[in-house]
């Protein structure tokens, strides 16, 4: 009885296993644009950068997982090889010269193997394309305002984004978006009005400092039209959590509409003042 009431255990916890395994199997992937329920992976990248991060980071996890091996096979190795039944007259050995050139010339191999995809990609990161569409972000306590500079006919236009509680994703969706072209290079200048914040959109591979009294400046190239949602990623006071990002990547169809109608909606620059104000 005991025997079958075991197995019955056992083959409770195999099913409910194979049950976790094939219900997380949507929470290994993560969303587009916004976080999913027990999300293990980064959010879907939806420019090269990202796209770069990611396979970056991928490399890392299976560079630590060989190394992990590699270890656990040496103390296994090392157990079996010269315990005491094995080696019942220990060796007296100090030094071993090759061993000791291998591991210090293959960790610096390793960290050289890692920094060069780094430095590559940090280069993109701080390269300095030029912009098609321009957006200056100013954090404020607690929330986000941006201002859409004239360049010619378009622009010339300022709005805040508040998060919107009745809205979904909840905490995640804002009163107002921030607009951009799909396939166009998007300038994000951005500052503070108060404290430090952080401007961050994870489908983007990007987040910079809103810091009082200085312009950061960061840039990116969304290739797939969407909602994408950020949050403020430096802790930044008591409403912090209720600080989101949402931008909205359309055609340029879509966006030279949205300038348009965006021009008299937020009608909210009056001679430049509240521009000079911001800054």
């Amino acid at each position: 009885m005991r025997k079958t009431q075991a197995q019955h255990r056992s083959s409770w916890g195999a099913g409910a296993l194979v049950a976790l395994l094939f219900t997380s199997s949507s929470a290994l992937a993560a969303g587009i644009g916004q976080p999913e329920p027990w999300q293990m992976d980064r959010q879907v990248a939806v420019t090269a950068e990202a796209a770069d991060l990611h396979l970056f980071e991928n490399g890392l996890h299976w560079l630590a997982f060989g190394i992990s091996l590699f270890v656990l096979a040496l103390i296994v190795y090392v157990i079996f090889k010269f315990n005491e039944k094995a080696n019942p007259t220990p060796s007296r050995t100090t030094h071993n010269t090759m061993i000791e050139v291998a591991w210090t010339i293959i960790p610096v191999l390793i960290l050289v193997a890692v920094a060069i995809p780094s430095f590559r990609t940090l280069r993109t990161q701080l390269s300095d394309p030029k912009a098609d569409v321009m957006v200056k972000v100013i954090g404020h306590a607690w929330y986000w305002s941006y201002e859409y500079p004239t360049a010619g006919d378009k622009g010339g236009f300022t709005f805040d984004a508040n998060v919107d509680e009745d809205k979904q994703p909840k905490l995640l969706a804002t009163d107002n978006d921030m607009v951009v072209p799909v396939g166009k290079v998007v300038k994000v200048q951005v500052t503070s009005g108060d404290v430090i914040h952080s401007w961050a959109v994870p489908s983007f591979g990007g987040k910079i400092d809103a810091i009082p009294g200085r312009l950061n400046q960061w840039w990116f190239r969304a290739d797939r039209e969407g909602v994408y949602h950020g949050q403020c990623s430096e802790l930044c006071g008591a409403r912090h959590a209720y600080m989101p990002i949402t931008v909205r990547v359309v055609s340029e169809q879509a966006y030279a509409e949205w300038l348009t109608e965006a021009k008299t909606k937020f009608a909210a620059i009056d001679d430049g003042s509240r521009l000079a104000d911001a800054r």
